[in-house]
Parts: structure tokens; sequence; C-alpha cells
């Protein structure tokens, strides 16, 4: 059995600064600090640092008045902004740069009176904090599925779209064509929203299933973009597995398969992956070869109050 890893793979520049913020402000204030939402859809990630003493809440109210708060790399609502700056928190807020781009294209494009359409997965926390932009009485319409562009009312020709950062490129293009064909001129964001990770990490899975049997995907449940690198394997008609860790790894997953392909989301741990290869090596796996792919040399610095 021959392992194939994915390149690029794992960490983004976005979760590495998140996860190096919460790390710096423990270093400088101590244990507790809260954090609201989990930092990065990660549980080995999240567990680390809990036991650096991060608590993680889901919302402000949980958090006693003048502590230190930061706000996860999906990004959050004003509303919740609102709260935390309403219980003198010492707020930092570890938004990803390209989802904080989407909230300038939202709140930009609504002071110019257009209708914002955002092509996203409803309840996903990203979603919820871009949707949470508007401002007055205007609202951003929420798409997530071509059908959802076909039932879309708009009287006027001041549209506009954005999207949540970490889509599938293939059904993203597939529903802002509909969106161009019913409202011809629906202004596109003047650069692609999908962040560049979360497509480069596509592009992989799609050149690497050419050559695997299976893939094995590092990735909480709660992860999108771990999901959408299963989806494309899937699409392929090769079986793809979202898995923690080695615990979930499932051996009948791999009897038989001359060749597993293995890669990890955008919030997953290089750790974690060393760990499935020597899993496999000790399930019979002969050889591992890393893939070559995009490199990628871009780095988010943390803000200056935490460096």
């Amino acid at each position: 059995m021959k392992v194939l890893l994915a390149n690029p793979r794992g960490f983004c520049a976005g979760v590495d600064r998140a996860i190096e913020m919460v790390e710096r402000a423990l270093e400088l204030h101590g244990a507790p600090i809260y954090v609201r939402h989990e930092v990065v859809h990660n549980k080995f990630v999240v567990n680390e640092l809990k036991s650096k003493g991060a608590i993680f809440v889901e919302e402000i109210d949980e958090v006693p008045r003048g502590k230190v708060v930061i706000f996860s790399a999906h990004g959050v609502s004003q509303a919740v902004r609102k709260q935390a700056q309403d219980i003198g928190a010492i707020i930092y807020d570890a938004t990803c740069p390209l989802v904080t781009k989407v909230h300038k294209e939202v709140t930009r494009k609504q002071k110019q009176n257009h209708n914002v359409i955002l092509i996203g997965h409803e309840g996903h926390p990203e979603v919820e904090g871009t949707l949470g932009q508007s401002s007055g009485d205007q609202t951003v319409q929420l798409v997530e599925t071509v059908s959802d562009v076909e039932n879309l009312e708009i009287s006027t020709d001041d549209i506009s779209y954005t999207t949540q950062t970490t889509l599938s490129v293939d059904d993203t293009q597939k529903i802002v064509q509909a969106l161009k064909e019913k409202f011809p001129n629906i202004q596109a964001p003047k650069k692609d929203d999908i962040c560049y990770a979360t497509q480069n990490r596509q592009d992989a899975v799609k050149a690497l299933m050419g050559s695997c049997d299976v893939l094995l995907v590092l990735g909480s449940n709660n992860s999108s973009n771990s999901n959408r690198l299963k989806e494309i394997a899937k699409k392929m008609n090769k079986p793809a597995y979202l898995i923690d860790g080695i615990d979930d790894i499932d051996v009948r997953w791999v009897e038989g398969v001359e060749t597993v392909g293995v890669t990890a989301g955008a919030s997953a741990p290089e750790i974690l992956v060393q760990e499935v290869v020597d899993c496999l090596l000790d399930k019979g796996a002969t050889e591992v070869v890393e893939v070559s792919g995009v490199k990628e040399d871009v780095h988010f610095p943390v803000p200056g109050e935490l460096r």
C-alpha cells in the first residue's frame, strides 16, 4: 500500500494567526481568557488551548465583566462586537483577514444602496458574522443553492454578491452563474472571496484522487473547508472519510487498497497527519510520497498589542 500526501494541506495563515493570538493573550494576561466560539474548527486545537487556560463560549453573556475576549477566526456580527464592548471586555479580534475583507465588502456595498447576496451555508459562524454586518433596515440575503437563486425576488439593478470563504469552488461557480443569468447587472467582488487556502487544498485533492483509491481527510465535522475536501473525492466516485485522528480510522477502509490519499483541512495541524502516516505504516503501507503542489507563503501578523 502506498500513501500519497496532498500539498498544500493543513494550517492556513488565518488559522496560524488565530491560534497564535490565543496563545499570546494567555502569555500576556494569564488564564483564563475567553474565546467566543471555537477559535478554529478543530477538536485537537481547541483541546490544546483549553489545557492552557482558554475558555470557549458561544455567547458573550457567558463572559464575566472586564475579562479578555477573543473573537474566533470566523468573525462576528456587529451585535456580538457591541455586547463585548458593553461588558468592558479586553477584546482581541482573531477574525481571518480574508473574512474581514468580506465584511468590508458588505458594508461598502450597502453604503452604495446595493442589495447584497451572500453565498454560504446557513448557520455557519462565518455566515452569521457576515449577515450581521448589515446596518439599518438593510439585510443581506443568503443563498445556498441554485434553487435559492431561482426564488430570489429583487426589483432593483443595484445588486452585489459575496461568498463565504470556505466553499466548494465548483459549487460556488454554479451559483454565481445562476445569479448572473437572473441578474445580468449583478456586481462581483473585486477579488474572489473563496480564500487561497481553500482553493489550493481543493485543487490538491482533485490532483491527488486521480491516483488514489480512498481519501482520508484530517478535519473536524464542523470544519466547512474539510468537508468540502471529502466531497470532492466523493464526486470523483472515490470513498473519502473525515477524521479527527487515528482513533477514527476503520481498518476496513484501507484493506486491499493499493493507494491511500491523505490531506488535512485548513484548521488541522500537521502532527495529526504524521500520526495517520505512522498508523498506515503499521497497517502495511510500504511507501509514503509527498505530492508536489502550490507553495504557500501567505502570512498574517498578529495585532501589534500582542507582539
